[in-house]
């Protein structure tokens, strides 16, 4: 059965949680953020900086990390977890990927304090919502990542949507992300893997976000 954000203790983390974690965080590289002024590296890790046509660098930045992000799981089943009520419109407006000691990190942040829902699970073939067409997503399997309770960009005309369209990434297990559209309140988008392997979700708040986390060797 699908694994859900209740059943493995997921709960949105608050800013003031995030703030703490700024002297624990392990073995994570400290990343930037195309929103945001780069940040210093950590002495003992390289950051990891990806581009791609969905947006200008992408990376993840040591704000992501949650302090009770759950175990990873010992399979691969989907993961489910419900949207949380906020206000202002849920569009994706960002997206960062980032290597980490253990796993690797996929971040779709929203506008707003809502924060979507989602429904993750594995596939063989990444294709465009409505149309059915293969999109350009590198790797042999693939996360197909879908966010519940967005703001459909007729909605919110002025609150700009990430591009549609693929992000390269050299970190290892994810090998890029493919960021397709919203359609009736879903947004779709693809992370592409050399294998399947275990991977975990949550939440996180101030600002909104769902974190994809995909386990490396």
């Amino acid at each position: 059965m699908p694994r859900t954000a209740l059943t493995r203790g997921l709960a949105a983390v608050p800013l003031s949680a995030l703030v703490l974690l700024a002297g624990c965080g392990g073995g994570d590289t400290e990343e930037t953020s195309s929103s945001s002024s780069p940040a210093a590296a950590s002495s003992s890790t390289t950051p990891t900086t990806t581009t791609g046509s969905a947006g200008t660098p992408a990376d993840d930045t040591e704000d992501d990390a949650a302090t009770d992000a759950p175990p990873f799981p010992a399979d691969t089943e989907p993961d489910t977890g419900e949207a949380q009520a906020g206000e202002g419109p849920t569009v994706v407006t960002d997206l960062r990927i980032g290597a980490h000691d253990g796993f690797d990190r996929v971040v779709f942040e929203v506008s707003g304090s809502a924060v979507p829902g989602w429904d993750v699970a594995y596939t063989d073939s990444a294709t465009a919502e409505g149309t059915g067409d293969p999109v350009d997503v590198p790797g042999t399997t693939f996360l197909r990542v879908t966010l519940t309770g967005v703001t459909n960009p007729y909605e919110a005309p002025d609150v700009p949507e990430i591009a549609r369209g693929g992000t390269a990434s050299d970190t290892g297990t994810v090998q890029g992300v493919f960021y397709d559209s919203v359609f009736e309140g879903q947004a779709l988008a693809y992370v592409g893997l050399g294998a399947e392997t275990p991977f975990r979700v949550y939440a996180l708040t101030g600002p909104s976000r769902v974190v994809v986390e995909v386990q490396t060797p």
